[in-house]
């Protein structure tokens, strides 16, 4: 069984940085796609960011609000995924979850327990 693990949230000020932290553990993930997603309160979960596997390597999508603002990134070594977020908006204000995906024949999710970021106005 897989568990993922996010770290590193908290409250800043609009216009700071943060930078979460999601580490798995159970056994090492590999050839998989680890990605973020947010809820905000009373909104429904949306998707963030997600480092995908493909053949030629590991490529990165942005949902429009993340494109200019935050960078993804991995450490398969450490079975780790990362989101940096500079600039951070009072209406980045959420809870952010840490997922993997194990592409086949039946697809496997993995979702972390969230981790909440809190930006001031």
């Amino acid at each position: 069984q897989v568990q993922l693990v996010e770290s590193w949230g908290g409250v800043v000020q609009a216009g700071g940085a943060l930078r979460l932290s999601c580490v798995a553990s159970g056994r090492t993930l590999v050839n998989v796609d680890r990605g973020w997603y947010r809820q905000a309160p009373g909104k429904e979960r949306e998707f963030v960011a997600m480092t995908r596997w493909t053949w030629r390597g590991y490529t990165s999508d942005y949902d429009d609000f993340a494109k200019d603002r935050f960078t993804i990134s991995r450490d398969n070594a450490g079975n780790a995924t990362y989101l940096e977020m500079n600039s951070l908006k009072p209406e980045d204000t959420a809870i952010y979850y840490c997922i993997v995906h194990v592409p086949g024949p039946v697809p496997v999710y993995y979702w972390g327990q969230g981790t909440q970021v809190t930006v001031s106005s």
